[in-house]
């Protein structure tokens, strides 16, 4: 019995550690994280007047810089969009890929935000495998300031707002001819399944939020859990 009594606790264990060693759920963790620390600085935070419009958000946290330069893949992060019954829907996984070195905007990491600010926009950004920002959806670099006015000509007319923030400073930057691309891998890693799709995690909310996700979706649903009328 006492051989029993003794490994019992590891075999509970394993899943808890198994957990922590997924690198797709500590950044999606990070996202979160991410997200706070912008929100926090209100007079250099995401206007609150976009997030009450936006219907999804993307989150890219600790973009490296090298990846700039070359013009390769540059990041990996998640988008969630609005649930019909309010809320945010449980996040897809997503690669950012190219785009034009004019966004870095210094350090040696970057984190990417993005909104996508009507229903238009979040459907072509799940009707084909590969999205190109400024192709399928007109973009423009996001306002900045939480109670600042966000009505633009850029955000007005454009579909996808960006910002970028490195070594503290937060702007908004364009992000046009990056592309975007389902993350399979992550995907399977954070929801336990083969070939799950960002659209039915996202927009047909086929699969519960990880644990990982609940700082980020927390975020959204406090500063904009439903759209404003």
């Amino acid at each position: 019995m006492k051989r029993f009594t003794l490994v019992l606790p590891l075999l509970i264990a394993v899943p808890a550690a198994a957990q922590k060693s997924n690198s797709h759920a500590v950044r999606m963790e990070e996202a979160g994280v991410v997200l706070q620390e912008i929100m926090d600085v209100k007079d250099k935070a995401i206007p609150q007047e976009l997030l009450d419009k936006a219907e999804c958000a993307i989150v890219v946290p600790g973009v490296k810089s090298g990846a700039f330069i070359i013009g390769g893949k540059f990041g990996r992060g998640f988008v969630t969009c609005r649930k019909s019954g309010g809320g945010w829907s449980a996040p897809g996984s997503i690669r950012v890929e190219g785009g034009s070195v004019g966004f870095q905007i210094g350090g040696s990491e970057t984190d990417v935000v993005m909104l996508v600010m009507n229903e238009r926009g979040a459907k072509r950004l799940f009707e084909k495998s590969k999205f190109t920002v400024g192709a399928e959806a007109m973009a423009a670099g996001g306002p900045v300031g939480r109670t600042s006015s966000a009505e633009t000509d850029a955000s007005m007319r454009a579909e996808i707002l960006s910002w970028s923030r490195s070594r503290g400073l937060f702007a908004g930057v364009s992000l046009k001819g990056a592309t975007m691309r389902e993350d399979k891998d992550a995907n399977e890693a954070l929801y336990g399944k083969k070939d799950v799709k960002n659209a039915d995690i996202v927009l047909n909310n086929s699969q519960p939020a990880p644990a990982s996700a609940g700082k980020l979706l927390g975020l959204l649903n406090k500063y904009s859990s439903r759209k404003s009328q």
